[in-house]
């Protein structure tokens, strides 16, 4: 089978490696020339605002996919009248605009932050009196990774805030006070059966993803909460393919902040993880196969690198995996992973002292905060 993807970043480079055993072939569709999954398919260098071109060059595809949430939702509509399209354009349509997707979530009675749409500066007066602050600003398109967002911590912010946002289309959302973050998985196929890996416990540093680990044994009590809440989107929205769903767990439950229609960063340690990995998992149900198992093996955690690699003298670390996603060093940037994989939890605890000199104090730190937060 033949595969497009639009987008040729990391998730639709580890797409294809999950792929290929697969017996599938891939295209992606990325403008940038040095798009690091082009190594594993053809690489067709077109925007994803030209539908006609891209579905030219996907005419030969089965089906279609995407790894980056900010192709335009009119470009996965035309291709869908050529292609079978997953997910569908309107699922990635509702996740594309934060006020949609909010008010998607309080139709469905799903707990989010309190909210509200700013369009003027008036608008964002009256929207701190009824919600108070703290508070977040945010763009309602094009943000990822923490861009397009400001934390509004007393009045004495706003006017900086506003003038840092004001040209764009706004939302503000309410702080939620949580313990902690957290994610879940699912895959959903064509026949509406869907299976959910374990939570992710979840940590974040200037909206980039840190750490993932799963399970983790403080989120056992809000599985079956996050899979109903999971299965309530999905089968809204006819979704087919892999959904993550990103919450914050505070004294009233869970909260949802948002959900990504896609393989997402916080499922990464699935790869050596579980049974089946989402990469595959995504596949298969694109395609029309059957899902995979989704039980894990033990207890993983994912180590995200950001800016450059670390020494690859962290390789001698006992049941650790080494992902280089073969991206430029860039501050703030994405370049590859770690998933270190331990059958049980008193083994993830005597060991983390392992990963000390390989990560500086203060994200050594954090990483033993999260362990002792999730024990």
């Amino acid at each position: 089978m033949h595969v497009g993807i639009l987008g040729g970043g990391q998730l639709a480079r580890m797409m294809a490696l999950a792929g290929v055993p697969l017996g599938h072939q891939f295209t992606f569709i990325d403008p940038a020339p040095d798009a690091c999954a082009q190594n594993l398919g053809q690489l067709k260098m077109i925007g994803w605002d030209e539908p006609e071109a891209v579905a030219e060059a996907l005419a030969d595809c089965d089906c279609v996919t995407f790894d980056f949430e900010n192709v335009p939702a009119s470009t996965l509509a035309y291709l869908a009248k050529h292609h079978q399209v997953q997910p569908n354009p309107s699922a990635l349509k509702v996740s594309q605009d934060r006020l949609t997707e909010k008010e998607f979530f309080s139709r469905l009675g799903i707990p989010v932050a309190p909210f509200a749409s700013v369009v003027s500066r008036p608008e964002l007066l009256a929207a701190i009196e009824t919600i108070g602050v703290p508070a977040v600003l945010k763009t309602r398109c094009l943000g990822y990774d923490g861009k397009g967002q400001a934390l509004i911590r007393s009045t004495e912010d706003l006017e900086a805030t506003w003038q840092q946002l004001e040209n764009s289309d706004l939302i503000l959302e309410g702080w939620v006070d949580f313990h902690h973050e957290c994610a879940i998985t699912a895959v959903r196929d064509f026949q509406g059966d869907i299976k959910f890996y374990p939570l992710t416990h979840t940590v974040h540093e200037q909206g980039i993803l840190q750490f993932a680990l799963s399970p983790s044994p403080v989120n056992s009590q809000w599985q079956s909460s996050a899979e109903e809440i999971a299965r309530t989107v999905l089968d809204e929205l006819d979704y087919v393919g892999c959904l993550t769903i990103e919450f914050f767990v505070s004294d009233k439950g869970l909260i949802v902040n948002e959900f990504a229609p896609r393989v997402h960063n916080s499922a990464h340690w699935s790869i050596e993880g579980a049974v089946c990995s989402q990469f595959e998992n995504h596949l298969r149900a694109i395609s029309g196969r059957p899902l995979g198992q989704t039980q894990v093996h033990g207890h993983s955690l994912m180590i995200n690198f950001i800016g450059q690699m670390p020494s690859q003298a962290m390789l001698e670390i006992p049941n650790l995996h080494w992902h280089d996603y073969g991206k430029k060093p860039r501050e703030g940037r994405k370049v590859g992973h770690a998933t270190w994989c331990v059958h049980d939890w008193s083994g993830l605890k005597a060991g983390l002292k392992s990963f000390e000199s390989f990560l500086n104090q203060d994200r050594y730190q954090t990483l033993s905060g999260l362990v002792e937060l999730a024990d």
